[in-house]
């Protein structure tokens, strides 16, 4: 054969599951410089050239690489280097954690990190006490789970300078013991008081925990994702220019969309730095066309915005609904001219008035401007009023779910069920009504909010149901099969992600591809879990290998 007509590499012994309705399944791969140039059976193997690397998956599944559609790499990278409380278990675990953590690192001024669990404390709010009795001489701020709380001690508070005078923020909130004093809680906007005061992370740790990250985002399978948050936040710093030097230095193997945050204390003021900020990240596999708008907050802490109150402890209907940080008839402003300025705009709309008004808003985009192909994506969707599950097929905007949230867990049992009342919380993570609506999925896991693997998603959208987890089933009929969860975490990021020539294992397309230890098709549902990625190609080139593979 000659040269320039053989494969740079085959795959052989399928199956492959190549989603692609034309060819849903094939046995046979291959590729030549960064495409696909063959999907088949035994005819693929014309191409195999003396030079061609062959890889015989023995029977093992081989996908298109998966894609996170909302997820925070380089602050989950960082936090892997900081006082990481993620996968510990109760007070004593989170107390060995810290104590270890200061008692190691006695040249830290600050003792930042993260990744506790808002059950593990009485209402998902901890006290600065414990935390004074750990580290007493040293500010400390430590954000919970979600990324919407920070739990801080006296000295981070007295630094700041907050006391029982100090008013809530607009978009937050200083939870306060029955005197009126700081407990050490902050919520949301109020997390800034204490942010601000925080050293800035350099952008040699940036990059660190940018390559950290990517590093476990391939070993899940990961070839692209959406970063949801370019923008300095609370205590996050911009990732954007370590992103940058990582495009520039051929660092970044992935292929990265950013999505420019959107600052809620100002307006169309900003939008001229947000135009500038597109073009200056844009390099190699890295773009910045999106714009990141948080419209409310979480569940637990009572903050995502609901169409009608949130119950009280005792069930009875309370006076909070939430909080909808931007003015609608703002918000359809303002995405009315992200939208005419070309871009697309991902929202953060956990509660069902924040879903609502971000799809008012696309609506007006539309009305405006009309049908553009900026993709438009809402993430989270924990609660969707029913009137609104068909509006995202009539307006194009893309449903973007995070499946792991969709599961019986102490956080949604304790303290999220109660406090939105049975028909409310009937109405959580409706997958397969916004499927059966003609909607568009894409998935992510909005590491480190919740595990970045892929295939634990993918378990959790079929079962309904945690991996490994004997509580029972989160309201079956909004499961979805694993061909309809695959598409979503695959071509369905794909289409957010603008990443047309990825997402299917299709001839002429970027070999963005996983391989899997076993084919999860031929197995149990619930067995979906124990499945692990062996090999993760980007553009034909291996960026992990499993010790096994």
């Amino acid at each position: 054969m000659h040269a320039d007509t053989a494969a740079d590499l085959v795959f052989t012994g399928g199956p492959i599951h190549t989603v692609d309705p034309v060819r849903p399944r094939a046995t046979a791969l291959a590729v030549r410089g960064e495409r696909i140039v063959a999907v088949g059976h035994d005819e693929v193997h014309t191409l195999i050239g003396s030079r061609t690397e062959i890889v015989d998956l023995h029977g093992r599944l081989l996908i298109p690489g998966f894609q996170d559609a909302h997820a925070h790499p380089v602050g989950a990278g960082i936090e892997m280097g900081q006082c990481d409380l993620a996968g510990a278990s109760g007070t004593q675990e989170y107390t060995a954690r810290i104590r270890a953590y200061a008692d190691t690192h006695p040249d830290r001024v600050w003792i930042t990190g993260g990744g506790w669990s808002m059950e593990a404390f009485p209402g998902g709010t901890p006290d600065r006490h414990l935390l004074d009795t750990l580290v007493p001489d040293r500010p400390v701020y430590l954000v919970n789970r979600d990324h919407h709380g920070a739990w801080t001690n006296s000295r981070a508070l007295q630094l700041a300078g907050i006391t029982r005078d100090t008013p809530d923020p607009a978009d937050g909130r200083i939870e306060r013991d029955p005197d009126g004093h700081p407990t050490g809680m902050l919520q949301e906007g109020a997390m800034r008081l204490v942010a601000d005061h925080i050293p800035a992370i350099t952008l040699d740790e940036q990059l660190d925990g940018l390559l950290r990250a990517q590093s476990v985002l391939h070993a899940h399978g990961v070839t692209a994702w959406q970063d949801a948050l370019l923008g300095d936040h609370a205590s996050t710093a911009d990732p954007a220019p370590a992103y940058l030097r990582a495009a520039h230095d051929g660092t970044l193997t992935a292929r990265v969309r950013g999505a420019l945050w959107w600052d809620r204390a100002r307006g169309l003021d900003q939008l001229p730095e947000l135009l500038e900020r597109r073009e200056k990240f844009a390099f190699g596999r890295l773009n910045a066309h999106t714009v990141k708008i948080m419209q409310d907050g979480i569940a637990e802490n009572h903050t995502a915005a609901l169409l009608s109150p949130y119950l009280t402890a005792c069930g009875c209907t309370s006076d909070n609904t939430g909080i909808s940080f931007i003015d609608p008839a703002q918000l359809a402003s303002f995405v009315t001219h992200l939208d005419g300025e070309g871009f697309q705009v991902h929202f953060h709309a956990l509660g069902d008035r924040a879903v609502r008004e971000a799809l008012d808003a696309v609506a007006a985009a539309r009305r405006t401007n009309g049908w553009t192909d900026n993709r438009h994506h809402l993430a989270h969707l924990q609660v969707v009023d029913p009137a609104d599950i068909p509006r995202f097929r009539e307006l194009g905007a893309t449903a973007n779910i995070q499946a792991l949230w969709a599961a019986h867990e102490p956080q949604m049992d304790e303290l999220t069920i109660p406090f939105l009342g049975p028909q409310r919380a009937a109405r959580q993570y409706p997958f397969a009504d916004l499927l059966n609506s003609g909607a568009t999925l894409a998935a992510g896991s909005d590491w480190p909010v919740s595990s970045p693997d892929p295939i634990a998603a993918l378990h959790t959208a079929v079962n309904r149901r945690e991996p490994g987890s004997k509580r029972p089933v989160f309201l079956p009929e909004q499961r979805i099969t694993l061909s309809a969860a695959l598409t979503a975490y695959t071509v369905g990021s794909a289409y957010v992600n603008h990443l047309d020539d990825t997402g299917t294992i299709t001839v002429g397309k970027l070999a963005d591809l996983a391989v899997l230890d076993r084919d999860i098709f031929a197995h149990p549902a619930d067995e979906i879990a124990a499945a692990r990625v062996q090999q993760t190609f980007v553009a034909g080139r291996r960026v992990h290998a499993a010790p096994d593979a």
